[in-house]
């Protein structure tokens, strides 16, 4: 497949796992790369996806179901970290509110967004990621492709919007832009009184 847009921030995401954190939901885990990852930092990982198909080589520590996270059932106050890598734009974003309710008191929400570009910012920083991602194209392994193609959509919120509704459904939360366009959402959720 070459160079991955997800893929070059897996580590990134990883330094948010918090200090102590047992058990993690990846949330449209695609091929399970990610997944696969985290179990192999220690993490006990449930990966849901609508479509993939990881294969039979996944550790005992990851736990697939093939389920839409809207409507999937989640354990309340259960997990220490969740991720979502390229999978919140599929869905409603007040999303959100369903995976808060699933992070224990001191939990971590990762999401790994695209927007959909509408600002002069917005634009300019496309036109760094450009280059930079011709470049990282070039100079990237090719592999086989494991498992299906992922789902694409494109993306209905632009960055302010994100923001916005990010304020009003999961406040504090940090929103930082990156480039290869996408935005990293992070939100602790409030240790308990």
């Amino acid at each position: 497949m070459g160079f991955d847009h997800n893929e070059h921030y897996h580590e990134l995401l990883i330094r948010e796992i918090p200090a102590g954190a047992k058990k993690a939901l990846d949330v449209g885990c695609g091929t399970g790369a990610f997944a696969r990852r985290l179990a192999g930092r220690g993490l006990e990982v449930d990966a849901i996806d609508t479509s993939a198909v990881l294969g039979e080589d996944l550790p005992t520590a990851v736990r697939f179901r093939r389920c839409d996270i809207t409507t999937a059932e989640l354990p309340e106050r259960h997990y220490d970290v969740i991720f979502c890598l390229a999978s919140i734009h599929h869905v409603p974003f007040a999303t959100v509110t369903r995976l808060r309710r699933a992070l224990v008191p001191g939990g971590r929400l990762a999401i790994l967004g695209l927007y959909r570009e509408s600002t002069l910012a917005d634009r300019l920083v496309s036109l760094t990621a450009v280059p930079a991602n011709a470049v990282a194209r070039l100079a990237a392994v090719r592999t086989k492709s494991v498992g299906p193609r992922p789902t694409v959509a494109e993306p209905a919120m632009t960055l302010p919007e994100v923001r916005a509704a990010a304020a009003d459904l999961l406040p504090g939360a940090t929103i930082r832009r990156l480039l290869f366009w996408r935005y990293l959402l992070l939100f602790t959720e409030p240790p308990q009184a």
